[in-house]
């Protein structure tokens, strides 16, 4: 029997008081896919993503997590569904003032019972799943931004979630450093069977590691396409959807 799709979305309106910025998106995620929420600038992803990683209620429709209603639970209860998921914010997210090392072993720390022994061995071993073993006393400034982005990672794993959460991953990386990190993403997903939700707009992204994408478009406010990213590419008629995929050339 197929495990149950850890997110689904239904009709989902998503608004900033009574101005409505994106309607009516329904799509689920299955477990094991990198699920790609694809889309020009400005065209709301990231405050799609807000909205799944438990930021930002929507106007109206329902969001399930894990099976709940996640938005009819009570804030001790979406704090514990919270736990089962990683986030890589697009600014990595660390804190400047602690180490890596301590940057990973915060939610260690926070929410588990684990000794300080435990705790600085789960440290390392997540350092070295990224490649940097040997690195947990740097700080991030002492890293380059694609370092920054593997330890970022790294604690976003710290409690190995379910689920990760990816906003924007290869912004503000050169192209190499990008790659590598989509190569690094695509690794951990089938090392740890965990489910990817990555958004971006970046196409080598959206080729190499997407399973599945939905296509947000801003002109209608509303999702407009669902599927294999090179099959919507090959299928689609929708004008904004082929500009969107084909930038650069068409893909084979």
């Amino acid at each position: 029997m197929p495990s149950p799709a850890p997110i689904v979305a239904s009709n989902l309106t998503l608004a900033y008081d009574d101005r409505v910025i994106m309607r009516d998106l329904s799509f689920q995620v299955e477990p094991g896919s990198v699920f790609i929420i694809m889309g020009p600038s400005g065209c709301r992803k990231s405050t799609l993503l807000r909205h799944l990683i438990g930021l930002q209620a929507p106007a109206s429709g329902t969001y399930q997590l894990f099976g709940k209603d996640f938005w009819k639970q009570t804030p001790d209860e979406q704090a514990q569904l919270m736990k089962r998921v990683g986030i890589l914010y697009q600014r990595c997210g660390l804190w400047s003032s602690m180490t890596i090392a301590q940057n990973i072993a915060l939610p260690l720390q926070q929410y588990t019972t684990l000794s300080q022994r435990e705790i600085q061995a789960l440290c390392e071993y997540k350092l070295s799943l990224v490649g940097l073993g040997g690195y947990g006393n740097f700080y991030p400034s002492e890293l380059s931004g694609g370092m920054q982005k593997r330890a970022g990672l790294a604690r976003a794993m710290a409690l190995d979630p379910e689920i990760l959460f990816f906003d924007e991953p290869s912004s503000g990386l050169d192209p190499v450093s990008a790659n590598r990190l989509d190569e690094l993403m695509l690794q951990l997903q089938k090392s740890l069977n965990s489910t990817l939700v990555v958004v971006t707009h970046d196409l080598d992204s959206i080729f190499t590691i997407g399973t599945t994408a939905i296509f947000l478009d801003p002109a209608t406010k509303s999702m407009t396409a669902q599927g294999n990213p090179r099959e919507l590419l090959r299928t689609t008629e929708d004008p904004s959807l082929r500009e969107f995929l084909s930038r650069g050339g068409i893909r084979k």
